[in-house]
Formats: structure tokens, C-alpha cells, sequence
């Protein structure tokens, strides 16, 4: 790993740097694991598991190779980034933290990036990981040990069974929550991939089912929605997808301590739901949670990670 930290007159609450690839494997037809290394990588810290972890990423424009810089960053970063133009600064998205490896200024991270390279599904980060080599470098943000960052939605009440549910774009989250579980965690996990050949081995507690779902020729969600449903027993309960509406402001998630003393009486001990994924696949899920099924909606985490024909800048 050669790249070097470049010293900044401000510590930025969060860390802000270029990142080199130090290994990339194609997983499946359907997701790259590339590993990413930088000697800042040392000062990344979390407080307890890092669960669902969302860090951002800055890919190279595809067209001009235009990319920020970090050099000499403050705190009104941001506001400059977003008044260049992407040809020059790149683009910014969200991923999740998959693994960490190494320690000190040998710490890697390892982020599963899904390939969507075919209609209009295809964005800046499938564009990059589909002929990402070591050595390449991008620049990314992540928690600073010592500051608030955010970003970890998975916060179940103690004791809650759990329900896990998510497309492609939520596999890396969930596969990371699976492994960092208690023994004695107990529940279901649905995942949606595109083709058979996606299916990973991932650990998890022996009380948590993993259910895999390959849509094939499906529409993109159906499964997923109808495996749910059909565990939740609303058996006829169906979702045009492509016609769903879709709350614009898609993304509600609770928050309890670990201690569990601000969690209310009447939801701890019952079923925690965790969605994420395309957007309209979650809104008909959340309905049937929240309208059907009478969930509270403080046992109902949602998250619109993208949304069809739409470009998500981060």
C-alpha cells in the first residue's frame, strides 16, 4: 500500500482521504469486493459494532477521470464540492463497511460494490468497481475515532426478534449485521439478487434464518415483497412495483441504547424490521408492516436506498 496521508491544517470531525485499492475479487456475476487502504484509515473508529455502517465513496467522473481533491480540506468542504461540476470533482455514493481489517496505518476496509452494468441502473460506482485494479485510488468519508458520524441504522430494542429485508444494494449491510449478531439472536433474513450465482455463504447466529431469493426473470422486488409478505401471512396481499407511490422522505429508523432503558414498554420483545433497498419495494413493505399488520412504527427501520431512474448524488 503506497498511498501517504496528506497532512491538512484542520482535523476534520470526519476523515476525508484518498484511499488506495489493495485487492479487489469479483464475487459473483453480481458484486465486486474491492479492499481499500490508507495509512488515515488508522484514525477510523466507531463506538461498538459497526452493524450497517455507511461510509461515502468518491468515484473519478467515468468520462474526464475528474475527482476531488483532499488536499487542504476544511469544514465548508462540502458546499465547495457540490458547486464544481461533476466533470471535475466526481461522485459521491453511499456504501457500507463490509470488514475491517489490519490495525494502526495498515487498517484496510472491504466494501461490496453491486455491478449494475446494463440499462438505467448503471452509476459512477458500478461504472469504477467493474474494472477497478490495484493501485487505483478514490477518495473516501468516514467516521473519525472521537466524533459523531452516524450512518448505523440498525438499532433494534433489545431482545427483539428480527426481520431483515433487502435488494442487492442491501446485501453488504445485512450480510455484516448477520455476522456481528449475538449467539443468541433469533429471526428471518430475506435477500434479493439478481441471479442465482449472487448467493453468498454468510454466518450468522443459528436463530436467524437467511432466505436467499434470485429474481432471474422477475421484476426487480417482486420476490422479495412476496416471500416477505407471505411470511408475515398476508397471503394475498400483492404490489404493483412499478406503479407504487413512493414517500419522498423514505428513510425512518428508530434508535434505542444499548442498555434498553429508552425503549417503551410495548416493543421490546417483539419483532424488529430492518428494509432497505429500492425505494417502492420498501414503501409497499413498510404499508404492510404499518397498516396491515398494526407494526409500531418505532419497530419499523426503512430505508430508500435508490430509487429506478432516478441518480442518487450520495
Amino acid at each position: 500500500m503506497t498511498v501517504t496521508s496528506t497532512p491538512s491544517a484542520t482535523v476534520l470531525p470526519m476523515l476525508f482521504t484518498e484511499v488506495e485499492v489493495v485487492s479487489v475479487e469479483r464475487l459473483s456475476p453480481s458484486f465486486a469486493r474491492v479492499e481499500l487502504g490508507s495509512p488515515e484509515l488508522a484514525h477510523f473508529g466507531v463506538d461498538g459494532d459497526r452493524f450497517d455502517q455507511r461510509i461515502k465513496l468518491i468515484f473519478p467522473d467515468p468520462e474526464t477521470g475528474g475527482i476531488t481533491s483532499t488536499e487542504a480540506a476544511d469544514e465548508s468542504w462540502l458546499a465547495t464540492w457540490l458547486d464544481q461540476p461533476a466533470s471535475e470533482r466526481g461522485h459521491m455514493r453511499t456504501y457500507t463497511i463490509r470488514d475491517v481489517r489490519g490495525s494502526g496505518e495498515q487498517t484496510t476496509f472491504v466494501v461490496d460494490i453491486v455491478l449494475h452494468l446494463e440499462g438505467d441502473l448503471v452509476g459512477p460506482g458500478s461504472t469504477w468497481a467493474s474494472t477497478a485494479t490495484v493501485g487505483d485510488r478514490i477518495v473516501l468519508l468516514a467516521p473519525r475515532k472521537g466524533y459523531p458520524y452516524g450512518g448505523i441504522e440498525f438499532t433494534p430494542a433489545p431482545g427483539a426478534d428480527l426481520l431483515l429485508v433487502g435488494d442487492e444494494t442491501a446485501v453488504p449491510a445485512i450480510c455484516t449485521v448477520l455476522e456481528q449478531l449475538p449467539a443468541d439472536a433469533r429471526g428471518k433474513a430475506f435477500l434479493e439478487v439478481p441471479v442465482a450465482g449472487d448467493v453468498q455463504d454468510v454466518r450468522g447466529p443459528a436463530g436467524v434464518d437467511v432466505v436467499w431469493l434470485a429474481r432471474e426473470d422477475a421484476e426487480l422486488g417482486v420476490p422479495l415483497h412476496d416471500a416477505v409478505v407471505a411470511h408475515l401471512g398476508i397471503p394475498d396481499a400483492h404490489v404493483d412495483v412499478a406503479a407504487e407511490e413512493v414517500d419522498p422522505d423514505l428513510w425512518e429508523t428508530p434508535y434505542y441504547s444499548s442498555s434498553g432503558e429508552d425503549v417503551p414498554g410495548d416493543v421490546a420483545g417483539v419483532t424488529y424490521a430492518w428494509i432497505a433497498g429500492e425505494s417502492k419495494v420498501v414503501t409497499g413493505l413498510r404499508r404492510h408492516l404499518v397498516n396491515e399488520l398494526g407494526f409500531d412504527r418505532r419497530q419499523v427501520a426503512f430505508m430508500g436506498y435508490w430509487r429506478r431512474g432516478v441518480s442518487m448524488r450520495s
